[in-house]
């Protein structure tokens, strides 16, 4: 039986705009930014970002480094936005629905200081609520200092939680984490970015 729903935020909650973001740092000056940028493997000082081997602070000087101008943190966080396309309704009725129905709601996400200064503000959901609102339990790449698919992220999840790997089903639109997750024993679902997966879950709640 499953007890806990571990969900990605990118890609499944959010739907992602890659292109854009690629956009908006390329706009800032960021000559390689395909190149350094990747929904699912960021690379570079990206990567160093969303796995807490470098802060907000030292991603913004490089980036200022990299562009030749002096990039503010405003700046960046626009840039970084440009990946949040939209929070679907839909997924938002949905969390609130499962924790209704005695589900224990954890995020899991490969991510970083800037996107989560929007993703845990009242401004996430547009009705004045942040990602908590929605969940159980939040957990960080760059917090943690490892990002999926280790398999050491998601043993520390289940760890911390206290859940077993047999109760807990994953949602995640990165197969290769889905396929490092199903190995562990978790049950798993990989719906496509931006896929409407709010009906299709209790197939797998089953």
């Amino acid at each position: 039986m499953i007890k806990s729903i571990i969900f990605d935020l990118g890609g499944v909650i959010i739907t992602l705009d890659p292109p854009e973001a690629i956009r908006r740092f390329k706009a800032l000056g960021l000559a390689d930014a395909e190149q350094q940028m990747d929904s699912y493997t960021q690379g570079g000082i990206f990567g160093e970002l969303e796995e807490g081997k470098i802060s907000a602070e030292t991603f913004r000087q490089e980036l200022s480094r990299q562009t030749g101008r002096e990039v503010t943190y405003d700046e960046c966080r626009h840039a970084w936005l440009g990946y949040a396309k939209e929070v679907p309704q839909r997924n938002l009725d949905i969390l609130r629905k499962l924790r209704s129905e005695g589900y224990r709601l954890i995020l899991l996400s490969n991510t970083n200081p800037y996107m989560m200064s929007w993703v845990r503000s009242p401004d996430f959901d547009g009705h004045g609520h942040s990602i908590d609102d929605y969940m159980d339990a939040v957990y960080c790449s760059y917090q943690l200092g490892v990002m999926k698919p280790d398999t050491e992220f998601f043993h520390q999840v289940l760890m911390r939680e206290r859940i077993m790997a047999s109760e807990s089903l994953f949602l995640d639109d990165g197969a290769r984490n889905v396929a490092v997750a199903s190995q562990m024993g978790i049950r798993t679902f990989c719906p496509e970015n931006g896929e409407d997966w709010t009906a299709e879950i209790y197939d797998f709640l089953m």
